[in-house]
């Protein structure tokens, strides 16, 4: 073909094409905006860190002017483009009142990021200082992404809470939904592959290891078969959980006990009690009592 015939055929193929097209629609989030905030955010999250040059205390008040003028800036622009997406008649004005909105939560996910870092420390022996964790920890970038997003979501922004977290997903191969409530102190040790699903709940000092799914065992569908939209769908994690690699926790109304632990690559559509072990022996599926200080390895069972 010439390049005038390819022209053309994309040209037609544009004019038939519906749902892949988004012409003489609103103009959408720009991904590579988004990625500029996301980064932006992370330095706001930890100073100091990702910086070209040194960041002094003394430097911070009119560094902090700079970063939070242009990160508003952009932040406005953007979740404009959300909202008009989403057709709402009064986008700018509410876009500048949800971005001071979320700016305004950045001391409590600063709050909270410091949790999962000190549970990161504390979770794993390899890591040798918090600064080691911070700089090349993945979970550090996808759980201070989803913890943004997350603010974003609950302000019921469109679009943009999941491209941030989806910038996350890309870096380091871990998948949180930006709806997905995590309590402090959550560490995901090594993370790819870990995926959390919407409507899930995640207690207090949970530590999950890479391949782990929080997921939905189906959809619920309606007369026209299509899925039903805001329902729970994923499981709740409560407190002080240890679930090892490739686990696959799958339901709404499954709920994993308190202080219990599921072993590797076990398939749990069930609830668990609190103060269990889940691992499989042999083709079964084995849930008892936990031990006091057990750990399992692989699916097998060791006691230290």
């Amino acid at each position: 073909m010439t390049p005038q015939a390819i022209k053309l055929a994309l040209l037609e193929s544009y004019a038939q094409g519906g749902g892949i097209n988004h012409l003489d629609g609103a103009n959408l989030p720009s991904q590579d905006r988004v990625t500029e905030l996301a980064r932006d955010l992370m330095h706001l999250l930890f100073p100091g860190f990702f910086e070209s040059t040194g960041l002094t205390q003394a430097q911070a008040p009119a560094w902090l002017d700079k970063v939070l003028g242009k990160i508003e800036s952009r932040l406005v622009t953007e979740i404009e483009k959300c909202l008009r997406f989403a057709k709402d008649p009064d986008a700018k004005e509410h876009a500048a009142r949800l971005a001071i909105q979320f700016l305004g939560t950045l001391p409590e996910v600063r709050r909270l990021v410091q949790t999962d870092v000190a549970a990161a420390y504390e979770g794993d022996p390899a890591a040798r200082s918090t600064d080691e964790i911070i700089l090349a920890y993945p979970c550090v970038l996808a759980i201070s992404l989803q913890r943004l997003a997350h603010m974003l979501y609950a302000l019921q922004v469109p679009l943009l809470p999941r491209m941030l977290t989806e910038y996350g997903h890309e870096r380091t191969g871990i998948d949180i939904h930006p709806g997905a409530h995590i309590g402090s102190h959550f560490f995901i040790d090594h993370g790819t592959g870990v995926v959390i699903g919407e409507t899930a709940t995640i207690g207090k000092h949970v530590k999950i290891y890479q391949g782990v799914t929080l997921g939905a065992k189906s959809f619920e569908t309606d007369g026209k078969n299509n899925p039903v939209k805001g329902v729970k769908r994923h499981p709740d994690i409560e407190d002080h959980v240890t679930i090892y690699a490739h686990a696959t926790i799958l339901g709404g109304d499954t709920r994993i006990g308190a202080h219990s632990v599921v072993g590797a690559n076990v398939w749990v559509r069930d609830s668990i009690p609190a103060h269990s072990v889940a691992y499989y022996k042999e083709t079964s599926l084995v849930v008892r009592p936990r031990k006091p200080h057990e750990i399992l390895v692989d699916g097998a069972d060791w006691t230290i």
